[in-house]
Order: C-alpha cells, then structure tokens, then sequence
C-alpha cells in the first residue's frame, strides 16, 4: 500500500478571457506538489464523468458536504477521473459543480501509480479507476477507503465506502 501520493502532472484547461472565441481556453499542467504539498485534501476517484452512480451520488453528495469537510480542516476535495479535461470539464456544468475540483486523470497515470487502475472492457469502457476515497495531508496518504472486489471487468459497481459520509464521519472520529 503506498504511502504518499504518486508524483504525476495533470494536463488540465483553465479558462482564458484574453483567448476568446467559444472555447476560451489553455492547457495548464497541474503537478502532485501543486495539489498536495502542505494540504489536507480529500481525494475520491470514480470509473467515469457522466456514469450513472458517479453522476447522482458521489459527486453530487461530497458537494453537497464540503463545507463541513472544511469545517473540519481539509483545504480542498479533488474528484479524479480517467477522463480528459474537455469531459471533465462538461461534466462538471452539467452536475452544477461549484466547489469540488474535477481533476482528469486522461492518461491514467495518476490512477496508475495509485494501484487503482482496472479494466472495464466488459462494459466498453477500457481501463478506468477503481472507486476508492483518501484522506491526504501534505502528499501522505493518511487514510484510504478502497471498494471491495477489486478486479478487471468487474461484473458489479461497488459504492460502499468511498462515498462522502464514511469519509465524514472518519474526519470527524479524529476530532
């Protein structure tokens, strides 16, 4: 089980006014050390932008929590997805994302390096991340909730312990 954080950069958009046009735009490169270097961040990682459990209970539900995650010290909550930052980024205005960060994971090299990374050929999906959320503080992955039956191809979807709550109520049993 790793101990912190892969180090990886991210190739990320960020919105430009001076670009204009209908896709105003840049590529930015985002490294681990931008996101988790002296931070206390909540990371949960998902199979895909716009699938259905992702879509109307993971997402939606550590938005809905994140000022209490706050409340209880955590500077930021990443969601990360082997998906490229143009689905990433449509997918967070259609699920009215105003304060997680979607983070693409387009090569999976994050994903990867975690231990994380699972074929979902047997649903046209190709590899993908497993369902798993972490407590992160400055690049040491302090706690890790990981879904059970862990396998390629996969013939289920858990969603049991990396949902918002469990990782609530661990945050606030450390008060």
């Amino acid at each position: 089980m790793l101990t912190h954080v892969p180090n990886v950069t991210f190739k990320t958009r960020v919105r430009d006014e001076s670009i204009g046009g209908e896709n105003p735009f840049k590529w930015y490169d985002l490294t681990t050390d931008e996101l988790f270097a002296n931070k206390k961040v909540v990371v949960f990682s998902l199979p895909g932008a716009f699938t259905p459990t992702c879509s109307t209970s993971h997402l939606p539900r550590y938005e809905e929590l994140y000022d209490e995650f706050k409340a209880l010290g955590v500077d930021e909550i990443v969601c990360v997805s082997v998906n490229d930052a143009f689905v990433m980024y449509q997918w967070g205005i259609k699920q009215g994302r105003k304060k997680v960060f979607l983070l693409p994971d387009g090569n999976g090299e994050f994903t990867r390096k975690m231990g994380m990374l699972v074929e979902k050929s047997n649903l046209g999906f190709g590899l993908r991340s497993w369902r798993y959320s972490m407590l992160v503080d400055n690049k040491e992955i302090k706690k890790m909730f990981v879904e059970p039956g862990f396998e390629d191809n996969c013939p289920t979807d858990p969603f049991e312990v990396s949902d918002a709550d469990t990782m609530l109520e661990y945050l606030k049993s450390q008060k």
